[in-house]
């Protein structure tokens, strides 16, 4: 036994600090949205087909993970709940990350109804339900986004 240790003590030691390497040079580059007091990491939905898919068929969203749509021209998106799994925060923002509106804890039994933003907007950010009420998001909040794609105006 002390032989196999002795063999994949190394390749282990070598593994770890592989990994510790990975994650310090890629997460200054992993897409967050910043506000005071939290940093959500992102997951974007850039395509027409990741768009469409959204969070649909997930069973959750961890609490500091949302969703990014980043849209090419400002336009009032709707968003629908179709096959969603749970209740999410639906967070709509102009070009520099100003929160237009804001629909709170919608919930899957809402399909087929469409949820539409005040005015055109550029970014579509999801989160897990609650989170806008707990962070304090509302209309004129900015929320800074960072490695993000730039939606040109």
């Amino acid at each position: 036994m002390s032989r196999f240790l002795k063999l994949i003590g190394p390749a282990f030691l070598v593994l770890v600090v592989a990994a510790g390497v990975y994650y310090f040079v890629r997460a200054p580059y992993e897409p967050r949205a910043m506000l005071p007091g939290v940093s959500l990491r992102l997951l974007l939905a850039t395509s027409i087909a990741a768009q469409e898919r959204g969070l649909g068929g997930r069973d959750g969203l961890p609490a500091d993970e949302g969703m990014l749509f980043v849209f090419k021209t400002p336009d009032r998106y709707g968003f629908w709940m179709k096959d969603m799994r749970f209740p999410i925060d639906i967070i709509w923002m102009d070009a520099q990350g100003q929160v237009i509106t804001v629909a709170s804890s919608v919930a899957p039994s809402t399909y087929p109804y469409v949820f539409y933003p005040a005015a055109p907007t550029s970014y579509v950010l999801e989160t897990a339900a609650g989170f806008a009420r707990q962070y304090a998001i509302a209309t004129g909040t900015v929320i800074r986004l960072q490695n993000v794609p730039v939606v040109s105006e």
